[in-house]
């Protein structure tokens, strides 16, 4: 299959460099304590935090910095076929993983020993690039709930499809089988948090997809602010102030 045409145009019409739209919403779980909506293209992802708060299970507070706790789903309808995933299965169990791992390197545990932060996302809708969607929107969800964090920490995926890197796969692009990169990062401090691959590329092609990854991380970030300042501006508009 042709991936990109002659004219330089990907299966949805994108150019290569080219990232799917995205949108975002703040406040969308009105029970937790911060919450945000994140789209990609057609890949639709809620994420609701709940924290910080005291350890429900006392065997794991940690006494110098909060426990964070992910999980991740998948609804049952977020699918074009309609398969019925057994909850705890192995591909959830290690995407919670990640997530938590990624999040954890950007939220200044130590202020808040004592007591645990969770965040729980859920795939309303996927079509590619569901894990780097999740990220952005935990994010958002963390930044609502207030949670102290180093950094923004944003995500985005990179491939190498017809010897052409492609900045964003959908889902068409990522069932071809070609090498796909997952890259998160904290944009101001410009350190990588997730790097994640799952087939071989040679050394200068992987850099340079990467740093398509990284441009994209950048201007999601560029967004998220965005959405940010807008939301604290209604706050503000709210108080009167």
């Amino acid at each position: 299959m042709e991936y990109v045409n002659p004219e330089g145009l990907r299966v949805d019409g994108r150019r290569p460099m080219e990232m799917r739209q995205i949108r975002a919403e703040i406040g969308a779980v009105s029970k937790a304590d911060g919450s945000a909506i994140f789209e990609m293209g057609n890949t639709k992802v809620i994420a609701a935090v709940y924290g910080p708060r005291e350890v429900q299970n006392r065997s794991q507070q940690m006494s110098d910095q909060a426990l964070v706790r992910c999980e991740y789903s998948m609804a049952n309808f977020s699918t074009g076929d309609r398969m019925r995933k057994p909850k705890g299965d192995r591909r959830s169990t290690e995407i919670s993983l990640v997530i938590r791992q990624t999040m954890e390197a950007c939220i200044l545990t130590h202020l808040m020993p004592r007591s645990q932060i969770d965040i729980y996302v859920q795939v309303l809708q996927a079509d590619g690039g569901t894990r780097s969607a999740c990220i952005n929107a935990a994010t958002l969800a963390l930044a609502d709930a207030g949670i102290p964090m180093r950094d923004l920490v944003t995500s985005c995926s990179a491939g190498y499809l017809n010897s052409t890197p492609l900045l964003d796969l959908n889902y068409v692009e990522d069932s071809a089988g070609g090498p796909d990169v997952t890259v998160g990062i904290l944009p101001k401090l410009d350190k990588v948090t997730l790097l994640q691959m799952d087939s071989k590329l040679p050394v200068d092609i992987l850099e340079n997809v990467m740093q398509l990854a990284t441009e994209g991380c950048k201007a999601i970030a560029n967004y998220i602010r965005e959405i940010l300042l807008e939301n604290t501006k209604q706050l503000e508009y709210r108080r009167g102030s």
